[in-house]
């Protein structure tokens, strides 16, 4: 038997509201039919994913953009010096160090440290060239950044093709490390006709010898390599 909640009155089960003072009558024991509508769309939406020529085409534009307003300014408004020419040249080698990755995924890695390698030449040849200037480009620029390309392009050829190891790729940068110090070294002796011989980057030898035999130690027993890996989760 129901009662309304209002005035008390005596209900039949059949009611819906009691006719002494229209309450609507409430049976929690009966199941609700009405559903809620989410306030939220019930079916996922697909968004189509950037692709990476769409980046490399903003890029460009971007880039692009820079370097023609550089030079726009450079020619009809700060006309003092070539200054545009810096900011022209670092938008081009940026360019360079971005788009062959984005576009030509399936180029290979050395080929593109190569590309990059030429790329910055290219700039420090400008910048050489704009304050009259050769002899430091020819003597110590394009010799550090030949090797430096080269010490990458070996790097990134014994990570994919010798080992992947962390400690051997850790031994091989070291190496790498004191061999471009020595080489900076020495191509600033010989621009400055000084003796030809190692100053400071021969501590920088000594350290990379130091390390290089203790990896290689660690590298050889077992249970010192298995440790290393453990500790430092490698």
């Amino acid at each position: 038997m129901a009662y309304c909640v209002n005035c008390g009155v005596k209900l039949e089960e059949t009611l819906t509201k009691c006719p002494l003072c229209n309450t609507p009558v409430y049976h929690p024991q009966e199941e609700k039919t009405e559903k809620k509508v989410p306030p939220y769309p019930s079916e996922r939406g697909t968004v189509e994913k950037v692709k990476r020529t769409d980046l490399a085409i903003l890029l460009i534009v971007l880039f692009g953009s820079t370097a023609v307003g550089c030079g726009l300014l450079n020619l009809f408004v700060y006309k003092g010096s070539l200054w545009s020419l810096y900011v022209i040249g670092a938008c081009l080698v940026f360019l360079v160090f971005s788009i062959p990755i984005m576009v030509y995924r399936k180029l290979p890695y050395i080929l593109m440290v190569l590309i990059d390698g030429c790329a910055v030449l290219f700039y420090l040849a400008l910048v050489a060239w704009v304050n009259h200037g050769m002899d430091w480009y020819v003597q110590i620029a394009v010799p550090i950044i030949l090797l430096g390309t080269v010490l990458v392009a070996v790097l990134l050829y014994v990570y994919q093709h010798v080992s992947r190891s962390i400690l051997f790729t850790a031994m091989v940068v070291v190496i790498e490390m004191a061999v471009f110090c020595a080489d900076i070294d020495l191509s600033v002796c010989y621009y400055l006709h000084e003796k030809f011989c190692l100053t400071w980057s021969a501590a920088v030898v000594v350290c990379a010898a130091i390390i290089t035999v203790s990896l290689i130690t660690v590298m050889r027993i077992s249970r010192l390599r298995e440790e290393v890996r453990r500790r430092m989760h490698i």
